[in-house]
């Protein structure tokens, strides 16, 4: 894998300043790692510190099993052992670990706590997850879509649900590769404006106006960790949201559906539409592995 090395900003904290080059190159390389069932040494000696104030199944599986793919370890650290702002500041965590280790991904609720963690450790620093962005979602999404579709220029992917940080990446993502997206929310649930205007989404509260036609229809939970004060609001706002059967019908013939998981069932998906023909949801999931593999071989070798 010596000659494989991408170019790209020290941290992955969202998309920006990733160019388009850099998001193909990267999938490119999950798709060869994934054909290939690679197993390296790349990262040999190496660790990565996984920094979690959330919980974490696909995430933090993922991350552990890709650096012991590529030869290296993972620590976890967890917000009752470290105490992330609380026990001891951001800034000085960063100043911490980046001593100890040669990379830090942090699983967290505000996203100018991977800002911070960026600014002041040495070391890359990769968002697992943030109140604004997901990226490692988005490139696993983008993955599952090209090895359904074969590309992703011209498709169309209709959300429907919450305006929230999966959909913000995907948003991000979008125009670097052609994506055209429809976004659907409750009103009040809006994602932000002039993301919407960068990636040329169209936007509507209509969900059967956004599937209509649709290549994919995407989900994700109504209530994030963090929300749960909010959840039975949320279940009354988004009444007429879940993705079902009726809805899959009115997809493309070929459409499919995607989750990034955990799904409630009976709120934002049924049981049948996440085990269905048109289900690709388990695909998109075992793609966060080699996204994850692709990203920790460029920023960390």
């Amino acid at each position: 894998m010596g000659g494989d090395a991408l170019t790209l900003p020290k941290d992955l904290l969202d998309f920006y300043g990733y160019s388009a080059q850099a998001i193909r190159d990267l999938i490119a390389l999950a798709e060869r790692l994934k054909r290939e069932r690679y197993r390296g040494e790349e990262l040999k000696g190496k660790v990565l510190a996984l920094l979690f104030e959330k919980p974490s199944l696909r995430t933090r599986t993922t991350l552990e099993v890709a650096m012991l793919h590529l030869g290296g370890h993972a620590v976890y650290l967890d917000q009752k052992q470290v105490g992330i702002g609380e026990r001891e500041p951001v800034r000085d965590i960063a100043k911490n670990l980046e001593r100890f280790v040669e990379g830090i991904a942090a699983r967290v609720y505000r996203h100018a706590t991977v800002e911070a963690l960026a600014r002041h450790a040495r070391i890359p620093v990769i968002n697992a997850l943030s109140d604004r962005a997901h990226p490692l979602q988005a490139l696993a999404d983008l993955l599952t879509l090209k090895e359904v579709f074969g590309g992703w220029e011209g498709l169309e992917v209709a959300w429907v649900g919450d305006g929230n940080n999966v959909l913000y990446s995907l948003l991000e993502a979008a125009p670097l590769v052609g994506l055209r997206v429809r976004v659907a929310t409750p009103k009040g649930y809006e994602p932000d404006r002039a993301l919407l205007e960068r990636a040329h989404a169209y936007f509507t509260h209509d969900p059967k106006e956004a599937a209509f036609g649709a290549h994919v229809l995407y989900t994700d939970v109504w209530t994030s960790m963090g929300q749960e004060a909010e959840r039975e609001k949320r279940l009354r706002d988004f009444r007429g949201f879940q993705v079902n059967g009726e809805l899959l019908s009115l997809l493309h013939p070929e459409g499919i559906f995607l989750h990034c998981l955990p799904a409630h069932y009976g709120e934002e998906t049924t049981e049948e539409a996440v085990h269905g023909a048109r289900s690709r949801v388990f695909d998109q999931a075992e793609n966060r592995l080699h996204t994850a593999k692709a990203v920790l071989l460029t920023l960390l070798s």
